[in-house]
């Protein structure tokens, strides 16, 4: 074929996509034997890990290591004169490469083979095409459903606030015969899962009483649980309020406080409920006032990890976790943006990621100044955007639209 433009013969690409699946279809359609194409592939996936206060003496070996396998090592400038006790250290490489070191660091002094197994499953969760999720046999029949979705697509999250003062919403489905049938419609529009919460987490929002909590929820659970085979999630931090909600029906529980309660802990684990942990410093009375971080993505993320550490001694199983890095929740408007550029990092922890971006204030503030209630593009293209970073669940007001959003991002972004 003649080329219009002999400067440009060759149509060269530099090719951006970065998963495996396509690497190795290139390689294919090229002409290689597959074979190569296996061996070639890991060559081809490149990582930057970070790995956080490491002491002198074993970044000194990790350096090493990974000049000698062909990587590299970012670290301080002062561990080569022991000026610093520690640094954070960024690995740069083929997974060929980082294979190679992990091997080598397993039979290195120092904390050199812990750090060789953490590296190492952080790779292979983020390769992993979906997040760890509980075997069949351990769930009831209404999340078996909800999870297989999960597996293959992303997963729509219905908000149902039985409140008289959400922020975006409230008041609309305050009557347990409005709740359901609001329940009801948004099921019919392609939701998943219920949220239902009976106490406004907007910021500056006034604690309820558990007791007040339980006559606005507990009604529509027990009504919604008859009327579909839909799973609930109760979204409560109260650990009575969850009991009670189990029994009437709810399946899942939602807890803004990140399972800060022991006695919470240990309901989830004695229920085998799924649990989400979402991230959040402070109060809603005062997180506003706390939207302080000395780097935020690393600091979500070892709460979570505490936190998961924590729901596991209690007797939940890892899988039964779903993290949330909670949008809005002790976070400025830049924080927000950020958290959605870089959802993908928290694939490293293996667990399913729920994101909640609908209608929030960042939205209208990034478009002028809109009110809630016209936030809905806004909305849509948080939700594409975090659907290609990594989020398998997207908890939104606007089902029917979001759902859409989903279902073409997830056409883009799912092919395999």
């Amino acid at each position: 074929m003649r080329q219009a433009n002999s400067k440009n013969r060759f149509n060269v690409r530099v090719f951006a996509c970065a998963r495996p699946h396509d690497w190795e279809s290139e390689m294919v359609a090229i002409g290689a034997e597959w074979e190569g194409v296996q061996r070639m592939a890991p060559k081809a996936q490149h990582f930057v890990i970070k790995v956080h206060g490491l002491r002198t003496p074993a970044v000194l070996i990790l350096k090493e290591e990974m000049l000698a396998k062909g990587g590299d090592a970012a670290i301080h400038r002062d561990v080569i004169t022991h000026k610093v006790e520690r640094s954070d250290v960024l690995l740069m490489g083929t997974e060929k490469a980082i294979t190679r070191v992990l091997e080598g660091l397993r039979a290195q002094p120092f904390e050199l083979p812990a750090i060789a197994d953490e590296i190492q499953a952080a790779m292979e969760n983020t390769m992993r095409g979906f997040p760890l999720t509980p075997a069949d046999s351990g769930l009831t029949t209404r999340l078996r459903p909800f999870y297989a979705a999960l597996r293959e697509r992303t997963v729509i999250m219905g908000i149902l606030n039985v409140t008289p003062d959400s922020f975006s919403d409230g008041g609309i489905d305050a009557s347990a015969d409005a709740a359901v049938e609001r329940a009801l419609a948004m099921i019919a529009d392609g939701a998943d899962v219920i949220d239902i919460g009976g106490e406004s987490s907007r910021p500056g929002a006034e604690s309820v009483s558990a007791v007040d909590e339980m006559a606005r929820v507990i009604p529509v659970i027990a009504a919604l649980a008859g009327r579909s085979d839909t799973p609930i999630s109760v979204d409560t931090c109260k650990p009575e309020v969850a009991r009670a909600a189990l029994d009437a029906g709810a399946d899942i529980i939602n807890d803004i406080t990140g399972l800060a309660s022991q006695e919470m802990r240990e309901l989830a684990a004695e229920r085998k409920a799924p649990s989400i942990i979402m991230h959040m410093k402070g109060t809603p009375q005062t997180m506003q006032t706390e939207a302080e971080y000395a780097d935020l993505i690393p600091e979500i993320m070892a709460y979570f990890r505490d936190r998961i550490a924590l729901a596991v001694e209690a007797g939940l199983a890892s899988e039964y976790i779903i993290l949330d890095p909670g949008i809005g929740f002790a976070k400025t408007a830049e924080h927000n943006m950020e958290i959605i550029r870089k959802l993908a990092d928290f694939k490293a922890i293996g667990l399913p990621i729920l994101i909640g971006t609908s209608r929030k204030a960042f939205i209208g503030k990034a478009l002028g100044g809109v009110p809630a209630d016209q936030r809905l593009f806004g909305t849509a293209a948080t939700v594409a955007l975090s659907i290609q970073n990594g989020a398998n669940i997207i908890r939104v007001h606007d089902v029917a639209e979001m759902a859409q959003v989903a279902r073409m991002t997830d056409a883009v972004v799912r092919d395999e």
